[in-house]
């Protein structure tokens, strides 16, 4: 499956729970729930952040380490179970780390005359 597909098919496993963002980023796809940041697919793979209800939910699934990714992620492995995929995203938002604030950008200063 191309990953593009894969995002979709992502999406829509994940869509009982509202509030999905997945964004093309990094050769990959990021998904975000309620604004965190919870895995994303990197080479043909859902991976996620590797969190003790993750860990809980996936107790066999070992972390690995992607190209590309800041940290060790685990790789999905009840991805074809809409119900428990939904239940582990939900236990893991409290565990995850609060969103970066977004730094406030440089204003340019108008030129006299222009």
């Amino acid at each position: 499956m191309a990953q593009k597909e894969l995002a979709l098919y992502v999406a829509e496993q994940l869509a009982p729970l509202g509030e999905i963002r997945y964004i093309p980023m990094m050769g990959g796809w990021l998904f975000y729930y309620r604004d965190k940041l919870i895995g994303g697919i990197y080479g043909d793979g859902f991976a996620v952040k590797d969190t003790e209800s993750a860990r809980r939910f996936m107790p066999d699934c070992r972390e690995e380490v992607w190209e590309d990714t800041p940290a060790a992620l685990l790789p999905c492995t009840i991805l074809e179970d809409r119900e428990a995929l939904c239940e582990m995203v939900r236990a893991m938002y409290p565990e995850l780390p609060e969103p970066k604030k977004k730094k406030p950008g440089k204003r340019r200063k108008a030129k006299d005359g222009i």
